[in-house]
């Protein structure tokens, strides 16, 4: 993968993050010529989540490290995302053999990228690449609290959620090297992601997450309520007292329920405000005569100057 990256793009700074490692993977990676960093936290989010915070670079290129991408393209992903201008560039898998993917894999990220472009917008194909190329205003932007393979799916709803321009590019995908073995969790991750995904949805459209459930326990209240009503105008009674009060206690929440969805999209709406203004601190990056032209840099007096591309591929 090393090889193939400096290849593609000669220039870029090529760097493995050894995450508990225990095969000859340090060793190999910088034979090659890779710069290794060391991320102590297992899992995937808390390696991008560390590279973000490290590394500055006008375009920051990542990669699983298991040469299932073709690192070919990575020069295409680069110019794309330059020539837009865009925040991000995905790779968009495209089997290169009948077995690319594991069994359920396929099913899965349709799934899952069907129940985000549902919730948070359509412009998104694969969820769930982990070939991808952002901008420096989208790193320093983003605030990476995944700790394994969910950062995808933060990732896309980030970019989703503050409409960041993002382009996408079809990438072979071809099955893992033999005697490879993944660290994805077909199960145990599954149910990560779809956890992130609600979650991400009450923290994103807390509207649409708090009118849903105040609708589920009004619509109870109403179920328990109308015999209750019923009777009251029949013989004037309330026999069923305690169902009566269960009915309006039940009701009282949902009241209570939807006006905190209300507070929480108004505290929603400030936050997505910060997160613009942060993203916009930092310039477009841009291409003048023919080469990558970053303009000034937000960055404090005495950091050193913006870097080139730079490459991540993951453990």
């Amino acid at each position: 993968m090393v090889r193939d990256l400096k290849a593609a793009l000669p220039e870029a700074e090529i760097y493995v993050y050894d995450n508990h490692s225990t095969d000859r993977t340090v060793t190999i990676a910088r034979e090659a010529g890779a710069v290794i960093r060391e991320e102590p936290h297992k899992g995937k989010g808390n390696v991008v989540r560390r590279a973000f915070a490290d590394i500055d670079a006008d375009a920051m290129l990542i990669i699983d490290g298991d040469d299932t991408y073709d690192a070919a393209r990575a020069r295409d992903m680069v110019n794309l995302l330059f020539e837009g201008p865009y925040d991000q560039v995905v790779g968009i898998r495209r089997q290169a053999v009948d077995d690319a993917y594991r069994a359920g894999h396929s099913a899965g990220n349709k799934m899952f990228t069907w129940a985000v472009r549902t919730l948070f917008g359509h412009d998104v194909t694969d969820m769930l690449s982990g070939y991808r190329v952002f901008s420096r205003r989208f790193i320093k932007s983003f605030p990476a609290l995944s700790r394994e393979f969910e950062i995808e799916t933060e990732m896309t709803v980030h970019a989703l959620s503050l409409r960041l321009p993002t382009a996408e590019i079809e990438v072979d995908y071809r099955g893992r090297p033999a005697g490879s073995e993944s660290k994805l969790r077909t199960y145990r991750d599954g149910w990560r992601i779809l956890g992130l995904i609600l979650n991400l949805t009450r923290r994103e459209r807390p509207s649409l997450f708090h009118t849903t459930i105040a609708g589920l326990l009004a619509l109870i209240a109403i179920i328990l309520g109308t015999p209750v009503v019923i009777d009251f105008f029949r013989t004037g009674t309330v026999p069923r007292l305690p169902t009566a009060v269960l009915a309006a206690a039940i009701m009282t929440i949902a009241t209570l329920v939807l006006l905190l969805g209300y507070v929480l999209a108004s505290v929603m709406h400030m936050r997505r405000e910060q997160s613009r203004l942060m993203h916009l601190a930092y310039p477009a990056p841009r291409v003048t005569a023919g080469r990558v032209d970053t303009g000034d840099s937000p960055l404090p007096a005495g950091n050193p100057p913006p870097a080139g591309p730079s490459a991540a591929p993951q453990p």
